[in-house]
């Protein structure tokens, strides 16, 4: 056990100590903050103003179209109806059109539904294409019910709009879009996992490959068992990671805990939102950030962080062990690639599971199956902990994941064992699985 200890040791200090770590320790939440900056500065430009002609013979859509020009500020539509269209149609580069919408004139209004063209000389966007369709027919129907001689008026206050608001049994005010916000949750902590697992995995994989490339391995094995070796190397290189995640931890709770302070926001289990807090806030904004914060504060964030660490310690100990005996059977990192795509598969596999199946119905069957079988269940059973998950769920979950990994390790050692000293030959998948009989 002693000799297991020196070599988690060995691997763990020589991870934490290198520059690159504790560079990108404290770097990488800056590099999150700056790209999520970005992403939102970009998504705040105005985008060019594009110059639509509209040449309507009918005359009955073209006010339509102007009152967008007050609305719309990605488009601006000008009423050309009284050039002729083929001139207009030759001329859409020269005048800097983005296109021309062509309203024929036709004996009934209802054969338009199928004779407005759009020209271009680029493919338009879906929401502008939408959009327009969108207006075209709400004047159609419009004109339809006034042949019917129905009042469109009375019609129109007929119309019901619905605002659903959102309240808890105990009587409190709830907001929209929290499962949102816990799918948001649990897709990062699931795509850190899947993260960290091929970041760290890689790193036990290539220090096979060199240790072994360089025939230092050779010396190591001389006073310790493979198995020793590969088992010191997964755990070193996991307390690595958990190192490098709890400072991230400490960080991402001390901005949110900064920023409830600043809003005004009891934290707690039993914290409540205060009606004269709701009554004096500022403004609007303010107000429903307070609310957000305070649902985020409610979220199982205990079981979500113990959760993340059972789980990143179980996935990560579960595929490097993968990475180990893959990195044990080739001399280089290309020969490893061939190996490589079965063990990426069920990661991509669980982020697809867990964006499309969870998001929709997170106790749906498939969801839940996936939550609990071991290969997956480290980023889908993350992604559903935030809406909450039966106690016997993720019990199952964990006992079978790191049931998998003992049974994983038994096989990926016998790999190591005979890998670990060949040389000059590229293996195949029938060669590893001659060597699980040794």
């Amino acid at each position: 056990m002693s000799i297991i200890s020196l070599i988690i040791k060995r691997e763990f200090f020589a991870k934490v100590r290198n520059k690159s770590f504790i560079v990108m320790t404290f770097l990488s939440p800056l590099l999150f903050v700056a790209i999520a900056v970005i992403v939102g500065y970009l998504s705040s430009i105005k985008p060019d103003v594009k110059r639509v002609a509209i040449h309507d013979e009918t005359g009955l859509f073209v006010h339509d179209f102007m009152v967008q020009n007050k609305e719309e500020e990605s488009y601006k539509y000008l009423d050309l109806s009284q050039i002729d269209s083929q001139y207009l149609k030759d001329s859409i580069t020269n005048n800097g059109y983005e296109g021309i919408l062509v309203i024929p004139k036709t004996e009934d209004v209802s054969e338009l539904e199928h004779k407005i063209e759009f020209i271009s000389n680029s493919s338009p966007s879906v929401s502008f294409i939408e959009n327009t369709q969108d207006i075209i027919a709400k004047k159609i129907t419009k004109i339809n019910l006034e042949n019917a001689h129905l009042d469109t008026l009375s019609i129109k206050k007929a119309q019901a709009h619905v605002n659903i608001a959102i309240a808890k049994t105990s009587g409190e005010q709830g907001v929209k879009g929290l499962n949102e916000a816990k799918i948001a949750i649990g897709g990062a902590f699931g795509y850190l996992i899947m993260m960290f697992i091929i970041i760290y995995g890689n790193m036990v994989m290539r220090s096979v490959i060199e240790e072994k490339t360089n025939r230092i391995i050779e010396i190591i094995i001389s006073s310790v068992k493979p198995f020793q070796l590969m088992i010191g190397k997964i755990i070193g290189t996991s307390l690595a990671g958990i190192l490098q995640f709890s400072i991230w931890v400490v960080i991402g709770l001390s901005l949110m805990f900064a920023s409830s302070v600043f809003l005004g926001v009891n934290v707690g289990a039993t914290a409540h939102l205060p009606a004269e807090v709701m009554a004096h806030s500022q403004t609007e904004f303010a107000g429903t950030a307070q609310m957000y914060l305070l649902e985020l504060w409610n979220l199982p964030i205990s079981a979500i962080l113990i959760g993340f660490v059972v789980y990143f310690i179980g996935g990560y100990f579960l595929y490097s062990s993968f990475y180990a005996a893959i990195g044990a059977a080739v001399d280089n990192q290309t020969d490893s690639q061939q190996f490589l795509l079965p063990v990426i598969m069920p990661l991509m596999l669980s982020v697809y599971v867990g964006f499309f199946s969870v998001i929709n119905d997170p106790n749906s069957s498939i969801a839940v199956a996936f939550s609990i079988f071991p290969l997956t269940s480290p980023i889908v059973m993350l992604m559903r902990i935030p809406f909450g998950v039966p106690l016997w769920q993720i019990a199952v979950s964990m006992l079978l994941l790191f049931g998998t990994f003992l049974l994983v390790v038994w096989f990926a050692a016998k790999i190591y064992r005979v890998g670990i000293l060949m040389y000059g030959k590229k293996p195949s998948w029938k060669e590893l699985f001659r060597w699980l009989k040794y």
